[in-house]
Formats: structure tokens, C-alpha cells, sequence
């Protein structure tokens, strides 16, 4: 497989924020706003990889800025680096006032995507490599990331076989 440019996974979403995406303080629910996120970072995972992809993981979404009613939110998305049959994929929201013209970042966030052949098996990706500063600033990273989530899974899988499907107070028995 070819390498790719990092920046051929470039995916920009524009989204207007109306009164259904919102909570009741007027404000983009989180989880609309982590539902886009996964939503661009899958499209520029597919994109660097020609086939389809399911997430993996995110990184840890902290809500920087609030993103109110009719503002619009615009998330960016490229693939940072890869392994084997996984992506890196970096996404960073912006929120604006579109009468003001007033622009902030909101939350960055990486999600690990991964490509999955016909019967939903992890398949190979191509390799890719950055160009611009920032690109190489954020492939620099990649790997020490990729540690960190490999740890942090294995702990996931620890809790959940602590604490197993049922409820602590599940009178029955069934967890």
C-alpha cells in the first residue's frame, strides 16, 4: 500500500446549532457534539482508507468553550498517523457567532478509528505521513498516545470484568 499525505484525509463539517441540538441553558448538547465528532473523524478514517471503519476509541472530549443556539460548529478532521489496521484521527471543533464573526475552539479530541474488511475483520491501512508543521507536530505524538490508550483499554477490560453486566443490586444473581 501507498503512503498517503495526512492532509488527504482532510474532512470539514459545517453544522448550524438549532433548538433541538441544544440543553435547557440554550447550549449544544455534549453528546450532539461528540456524535459529530465521531461522525467527521469516520469520514476522514474512510476517506485515508478506502473502506469502511468503526471507532475504536476517543480521547478524553473537554468541552473548552460553549457552543450556543444558533451558532454554527465547525469540526476538522484528518488522519494523524496509523498502525497496522488503525487510525489516528485528530479532530478540533469551532464554534462561531455568525453575526459577530466571533470564533473559538470548543474541544480537540482524538478518536482511534479502525478498518474492517466484508465480514468486519481488521484490515490493513496505508501508512501516512505528515507535511506541514503541525501535522508532524501531532505524528511526533502519535505513538506515545497509542501506549497510553493500549493501557487505558486494559484497564477498561479490567472493570468491566469486575463488575460484569448485572447490577450490584441486581437481586438475582445475573451479573
Amino acid at each position: 500500500m501507498e503512503a498517503k499525505p495526512c492532509i488527504h484525509s482532510l474532512t470539514v463539517k459545517n453544522s448550524h446549532v438549532l433548538p433541538p441540538d441544544t440543553n435547557s441553558h440554550g447550549t449544544l448538547f455534549g453528546g450532539q457534539l461528540m456524535a459529530y465528532m465521531d461522525d467527521v473523524a469516520a469520514i476522514a478514517a474512510t476517506r485515508h482508507a478506502r473502506m469502511p471503519v468503526v471507532t475504536a476509541s476517543t480521547d478524553s472530549v473537554d468541552f473548552l468553550a460553549p457552543v450556543k443556539e444558533g451558532d454554527t460548529i465547525c469540526l476538522e478532521a484528518f488522519v494523524t498517523w496509523t498502525h497496522n489496521t488503525s487510525m489516528e484521527v485528530f479532530v478540533k471543533a469551532i464554534t462561531e457567532d455568525l453575526i459577530k464573526g466571533e470564533r473559538k475552539v470548543c474541544t480537540t479530541a482524538f478518536l482511534t478509528m479502525v478498518a474492517v474488511d466484508e465480514n468486519g475483520k481488521p484490515t490493513q491501512v496505508p501508512s501516512v505521513y505528515p507535511e506541514s508543521e503541525e501535522e508532524k507536530w501531532l505524528n511526533q505524538g502519535a505513538e506515545e498516545r497509542a501506549v497510553y490508550r493500549k493501557k487505558r483499554r486494559e484497564e477498561s477490560k479490567t472493570l468491566a470484568k469486575k463488575f460484569g453486566a448485572g447490577f450490584p443490586w441486581d437481586p438475582t444473581g445475573r451479573s
